[in-house]
């Protein structure tokens, strides 16, 4: 059974129209309100569980209490919890509502990758550069490995979130992040190309012109839309759904980072056609990304409230 914890801290003029409200609530369990408790904001401390599908609602209750602004709201998702009868019964009244999940998580996780401190950077970087030795030593593994490491898909989500609410800072800083940070990467592994052409430590048949590996990342097609669209779909899905091993599919699917790598080991090579299709790859699974995610993040919400409503027909 999901649950989420929830602790607030209400102010004592409000806490009566807080408990009124949970404790009305079928979906909320184990309330405890303690008056005078909290410090720090002070006010009264207030604790339940709510069953995961029921969650949105209850949240958006308080927060049009304004508890979130004249107390604290804090979330926290139960790892365990062993199912009651009353929990039990409410988990059966929700229906398919029992995996809806909680918005206000999922954009949590989401603004947590979009924060470009310099590690972000620096992995965008070192990403770069792993998927340039890569490309010269026609090394798939390599490329994977660039792929993983690689953190763009945050800041990628972080803009399909920010076009999603409408919140023009959110996504502008997603795209400022991205354009510097490809910019940083494509100038440090260009420099690193330059070296590896210097000192002659491309392999032999990169020299000699076989190149798959990068024949794959500068051809862009109509499997690159697609493969890039495919992702964004999951990737969404999977960050609603904490799935973690879905989300590392989606690292490892789509080129961005090895498209960059590949922009800067052409034009080191001098090879400026593959150098642009690198460009157009890069672009092109970006903006499919970001088009996409937005898409995929209002269409979950619309369906989810398309299956509330008719939970509550069936219930009512």
């Amino acid at each position: 059974m999901d649950v989420i914890h929830v602790r607030a801290v209400s102010p004592p003029e409000l806490t009566e129209r807080v408990e009124e409200f949970l404790a009305g609530d079928p979906y909320v369990l184990n309330l405890i309100v303690s008056r005078g408790a909290a410090r720090s904001p002070d006010g009264d401390s207030v604790a339940c569980d709510v069953l995961a599908g029921a969650a949105n609602e209850v949240l958006r209750g308080l927060r049009d209490l304004r508890v979130d602004v004249d107390g604290s709201l804090v979330i926290q998702p139960v790892d365990m919890a062993f199912p009651g009868r009353a929990s039990e019964a409410a988990s059966r009244r929700l229906g398919a509502l029992t995996g809806a999940p909680v918005w206000e998580q999922v954009e949590a996780r989401i603004r947590s990758g979009g924060r470009y401190a310099p590690s972000f950077y620096l992995y965008l970087v070192v990403a770069g550069l792993i998927g340039s030795v890569g490309i010269v030593t026609n090394s798939q593994i390599l490329i994977v490995g660039a792929m993983v490491v690689g953190p763009e898909y945050g800041a990628i989500v972080s803009v399909a979130l920010g076009i999603d609410r409408r919140d023009g800072g959110m996504a502008h800083r997603g795209l400022n992040a991205l354009f510097k940070g490809f910019l940083l990467t494509i100038t440090v592994t260009f420099l690193f190309s330059l070296l590896i052409r210097g000192f002659g430590f491309e392999s032999r048949a990169f020299k000699q012109g076989l190149r798959p590996v990068s024949d794959l990342i500068n051809t862009p097609n109509f499997f690159s839309f697609a493969v890039a669209a495919l992702a964004g779909v999951v990737g969404i899905v999977s960050l609603t759904e904490a799935r973690t091993s879905a989300l590392l599919g989606v690292f490892i699917s789509v080129t961005t980072i090895p498209a960059a790598a590949a922009i800067s080991v052409s034009t080191a090579f001098s090879s400026w056609s593959e150098a642009w299709g690198s460009l157009i790859q890069l672009l092109v699974n970006i903006a499919v990304l970001i088009t996409v995610g937005a898409l995929a993040l209002r269409s979950q919400r619309a369906i989810w409230r398309h299956v509330g409503r008719k939970q509550e027909a069936r219930s009512g």
